[in-house]
């Protein structure tokens, strides 16, 4: 048996919007640890809430990898983008995402 289609909108009641969040954001990182260690991927995930705190996620050389990828291909767009998500991240709080 299947199960039905899920609209997909806004959850209006704050205290369910909270729960579904926190469900959703444990969900998205079980996927994220799972496509790292099956796979071998370097994975790195940030999630912002609508209360403007930041849980993040990544693998232990995502960023040493992030950095590296300009200098690969050339592009300077990129190096701009990561200065610019440093800036960002410095202004809000982190909250990390227990790993164990």
């Amino acid at each position: 048996m299947t199960r039905g289609k899920i609209v997909i909108r806004r959850i209006e009641n704050p205290a369910s919007r909270q729960v579904t969040f926190s469900k959703r954001k444990s969900g998205l990182v079980e996927k994220a640890k799972e496509l790292a260690n099956l796979c071998e991927a370097e994975v790195g995930l940030t999630i912002f809430s609508n209360t403007g705190r930041l849980y993040e996620y990544s693998t232990s050389r995502f960023l040493i990898h992030l950095l590296l990828f300009p200098c690969k291909n050339k592009n300077i767009h990129s190096i701009t983008l990561i200065l610019i998500l440093v800036v960002v991240f410095s202004s809000y709080t982190f909250c990390s995402i227990d790993l164990h």
